[in-house]
């Protein structure tokens, strides 16, 4: 009789099914929601928060359920359904026939309902792999809704923050507000070095994403000057002619930090707008979603300051229960001894845990290779991944390259410039324990120390 092994780190590997309503069940489920509104909440639209207080089902899971795009387990459905008086019936929802291994080139792969993204950029909103960090998606969907609300989202690169910002938008959608994401990275580079052009693209694409004319000329006056003038154009043009609330997301906005003056023009706005909604009603209809990856290490008076206002969210690293649960979606079953191998190599980075899964579901590596530590196997998962870090810190003038080295060489924590701290902890290469650094992650490590000495 063969003993089983003990500390197997071969991965279990696991099936994952899901329904999805059908037309019928998708129409008597909506049918039965408007009438529950109609009657119990004066015709006013459930937010998801009140849909999930009322089902006991999680945000994200519901969203699932009425977008009908994502598979859920059959119970769901039924508790769903149950909490407007209705019982799932057989003709009410179906389980979709998955495509052909030879379709999917899922031969000796996990099969899985969904197949997992390519791990890079934002997490699709209709994601199976999207990891909740309860309560922080709660609590932002909550905000968005209050008058002249002001969410303001910090983490390093890479660690889904255009993922929440952008299912924070989904949510306005749903609640009938108009929402706007804007990327400065998108705009040309000259346009920072020029307020007036500057925020004249600003309120371009804003009226772009409400789909109204652009009208700058009929509101920009020279005399007043560009901030007037841009506040202008938002309360007397375009809050002045929508109904519903308007939702800006500003992604990477300290990207705007190398432009200090522009910056500290541009940030006074931003504060003085939210800080208009407690004088005039038609301010309370802006919302503002500002996501940056860096601290603020440009000089800001604190009381123009948008960031020590509004509601603050720190995306956190995964946890080791949040780490098992992607594992599972992927179709693995994890040990407690194999998250915490894998936290020891990359820390709970979202961007490092996700390569690592995909790795393993395309065979490209096994889960003994992945957690033996070994840099030369590390480095062929993560090659993309290191050669973008490697540029980030060689770009003209920054100094990061010097800076990083010191800390990857060290056995001690570092003590760097502030700026340039910041800037390491926002590309989510070190942790700040105080005013020193040390590498975030053991991969970093081990990668730029073989670097700097020349073994790489």
């Amino acid at each position: 009789m063969m003993m089983a092994r003990e500390n197997d780190d071969r991965p279990r590997q696991r099936r994952r099914r899901g329904v999805l309503l059908t037309s019928h069940g998708l129409e008597k489920l909506q049918k039965a929601k408007n009438e529950a509104e109609e009657r119990e909440n004066s015709g006013n639209r459930y937010t998801l928060e009140a849909l999930s207080e009322r089902t006991r089902l999680a945000v994200d899971t519901l969203m699932k359920v009425f977008g009908n795009e994502a598979g859920v387990d059959k119970q769901t459905l039924k508790i769903c359904f149950s909490a407007f008086n209705l019982v799932l019936e057989p003709k009410d929802y179906y389980r979709p026939e998955p495509k052909s291994e030879a379709q999917l080139n899922l031969v000796e792969k996990p099969y899985l309902e969904f197949e997992p993204e390519v791990p890079e950029g934002q997490v699709p909103l209709n994601s199976d792999f999207y990891v909740e960090r309860s309560p922080i998606e709660f609590n932002c969907y909550k905000a968005i809704l209050q008058p002249g609300a002001l969410i303001r989202i910090k983490a390093p690169r890479r660690m889904g923050k255009t993922s929440l910002m952008s299912r924070i938008l989904h949510y306005g959608n749903q609640q009938g507000y108009k929402t706007v994401p804007i990327d400065f990275q998108l705009a040309d580079r000259g346009l920072f070095y020029d307020l007036d052009k500057f925020l004249q693209w600003f309120c371009a694409n804003v009226s772009l994403g409400v789909q109204m004319p652009n009208r700058l000329m009929d509101y920009w006056d020279d005399l007043f000057g560009s901030k007037i003038s841009c506040k202008i154009y938002l309360e007397q043009y375009l809050l002045e002619r929508i109904d519903q609330p308007l939702v800006l997301g500003l992604d990477d906005v300290d990207f705007l930090f190398q432009y200090p003056n522009l910056a500290d023009d541009f940030f006074g706005l931003l504060r003085a707008w939210h800080e208009e909604a407690k004088n005039k009603d038609i301010w309370k209809k802006l919302r503002l979603v500002v996501v940056h990856s860096s601290e603020v290490y440009i000089p800001l008076n604190v009381n123009q300051s948008p960031f020590n206002v509004g509601l603050p969210i720190q995306l956190p690293e995964f946890t080791s229960e949040q780490i098992q649960d992607l594992a599972r979606r992927h179709g693995f079953d994890w040990s407690t001894q194999q998250v915490e191998k894998l936290i020891a190599l990359v820390g709970g980075q979202p961007d490092l845990v996700r390569q690592a899964f995909y790795s393993l579901w395309r065979k490209e590596v096994t889960l003994e290779q992945l957690l033996s530590g070994s840099i030369a196997i590390l480095s062929r998962i993560y090659s993309d991944r290191l050669q973008r870090q490697l540029w980030n810190l060689q770009q003209k003038q920054s100094g990061l390259t010097e800076a990083f080295a010191k800390v990857a060489i060290s056995q001690e924590p570092v003590e760097l410039d502030l700026a340039q701290a910041f800037k390491l902890q926002s590309l989510g290469l070190v942790r700040l324990r105080g005013d020193r650094a040390i590498p975030s992650c053991e991969l970093y490590a081990q990668y730029f120390r073989s670097y700097f000495n020349g073994d790489v």
